[in-house]
């Protein structure tokens, strides 16, 4: 059996482009960091241009690379702009982190019909949008990752999130048919869907819903944000290069 080197040396991103969008806060800066702290060069899409520019920032005294663009996931044009210019900048693309993602619960009877259509706009359509967008340079280089954000509430569903739910059951979807499409050209498309992670919005919950979610929990404990982009960082790097067409759990045994 060949002996391919120290597995460690499989999360070394060092020469790769990644385009991780939603990265100007929360878990998008998060794994935008953790990218271009194993050498990629990220480029950080976000509607909202400061935020981005304390990610770039962030990333730039840790050592790193980083460039911001400012971006509306929903409109088709300027995706396909930002793609270009990051491609035309660095001279290419390998990685593509499908994070942005909003929420606008409520129950199904009081719904109002933007509360929906903008749920699924911004998960589902953007997430559709740069994948399009990116897949013609990673087929050129005949090499690419494409990660997307999911949830376990578009696997098991959640009351109060029919939006959120149908929008992340469609990037699981998806996922699972745009593998199909490129695996020839050697990208894979893989989800990574979270459970309850410990973030803003959690915080928001209050102390008697967390605590009831953490009992539903077998690990017994919330997520926290690194297990997340740890995950994503491994669907992206040489580790996972037979690994195409799933959707990596990361709920501590929620769904089991």
């Amino acid at each position: 059996m060949t002996n391919h080197g120290p597995s460690h040396l499989a999360t070394d991103l060092t020469g790769q482009i990644a385009i991780v969008t939603g990265a100007g806060r929360g878990l998008g800066r998060l794994i935008a960091e953790t990218l271009a702290g194993c050498g990629a060069k990220v480029a950080c899409i976000d509607v909202n241009t400061d935020l981005l520019g304390e990610t770039v920032e962030s990333i730039k005294v840790a050592g790193g690379e980083a460039a911001a663009y400012g971006c509306d996931v929903t409109d088709s044009a300027r995706v396909n702009q930002v793609v270009d210019e990051v491609v035309d900048r660095w001279g290419g693309l390998q990685i593509l982190v499908n994070n942005a993602g909003i929420t606008r619960d409520g129950l199904i009877v009081r719904m109002k019909d933007d509360q929906w259509d903008s749920v699924l706009n911004i998960n589902l359509r953007g997430t559709f949008l740069f994948t399009r967008a990116a897949a013609k340079p990673l087929m050129k280089g005949h090499r690419g990752r494409i990660i997307n954000i999911a949830s376990v509430s578009g696997l098991m569903g959640n009351p109060g999130q029919s939006n959120y739910s149908a929008s992340k059951a469609g990037v699981i979807g998806l996922t699972r048919t745009v593998a199909m499409e490129l695996a020839g050209r050697n990208i894979t498309v893989n989800a990574v869907a979270p459970g309850f992670i410990e973030t803003d919005m959690t915080a928001k919950m209050g102390e008697d819903i967390v605590k009831a979610v953490v009992e539903r929990v077998p690990l017994g404990r919330l997520g926290q944000p690194r297990d997340v982009a740890d995950a994503v960082l491994f669907l992206a790097s040489e580790a996972a290069s037979y690994i195409t067409g799933q959707v990596l759990t990361v709920d501590g045994g929620l769904t089991v």
